[in-house]
């Protein structure tokens, strides 16, 4: 059981590690990541609160038999429920936050919550896979977990810039849900298919992980533009350290 728990949580916390290692100008404190990383947890059951009265109205399918049916549990059944309550969690947890007072805080914040959601679903995912834990970790662990980080700094990227810059940046306040949920919808989508096309398994398999590899690089040119922006800031208003 320990060992299932380091395998489905070691990925999640590695990601949150290089993002505040990112954080260099004013590093947030640790029980700030820790509880953010809670919320993260939390998310997931919230997250149920959508997906389950969703299937009961029809939304999407109990079993995939088409790209139609992969596509409405990709969205409606995953991406929808799991961003919002995503974005629920992080807007809970920043809403009386004093420490969020830079740009960068925003995505670090929301990658604790990301990560934390995406930690108890694998731990949940391995502890259903009996004696294959260790490869559906390492599976998860270069799919699942990314494509949650790269989900994460979408909606930690706009909701700083909706936050700090929201007359510059207006649709910041819808593209920090509706991206991450596009995002997250194409990549489900993408996955499900497989059920439908299992000879293109290995084709959907080489196109998630460039989804996630380009997830991650957009990731971290977006990471350094709220850095270079606070550092503008500090150095024009340096009383604000």
């Amino acid at each position: 059981m320990l060992s299932v728990i380091v395998l489905a949580v070691l990925p999640a916390l590695i990601l949150i590690y290089l993002v505040y290692q990112q954080d260099k100008l004013q590093r947030e404190p640790t029980r700030n990541l820790v509880k953010a990383f809670f919320y993260g947890c939390a998310s997931v059951l919230a997250s149920l609160c959508i997906s389950v009265p969703f299937m009961r109205l029809g939304l999407f399918p109990t079993e995939i038999h088409s790209s139609m049916d992969a596509f409405r549990c990709a969205f409606f059944g995953a991406a929808i429920p799991e961003e919002t309550a995503k974005l629920l969690m992080l807007w809970l947890f920043l809403r009386k936050c004093k420490d969020f007072d830079e740009r960068m805080d925003g995505i670090v914040y929301a990658v604790c919550v990301g990560m934390g959601f995406a930690a108890f679903e694998n731990i949940e995912y391995l502890l259903a896979s009996g004696t294959n834990w260790v490869t559906v970790g390492i599976s998860r662990s270069l799919t699942a977990i990314p494509g949650h980080f790269g989900f994460a700094v979408l909606m930690g990227y706009f909701f700083s810039l909706y936050y700090f810059d929201r007359y510059r940046a207006p649709r910041a306040g819808l593209y920090m849900w509706l991206l991450p949920v596009l995002g997250h919808g194409v990549y489900d989508w993408i996955a499900m298919s497989q059920e439908v096309n299992p000879q293109l398994s290995g084709a959907i398999a080489i196109a998630i992980l460039l989804l996630c590899f380009g997830m991650l690089r957009w990731g971290q040119r977006h990471m350094k533009k709220h850095l270079v922006a606070d550092s503008i800031d500090i150095i024009k208003h340096p009383d604000i350290q």
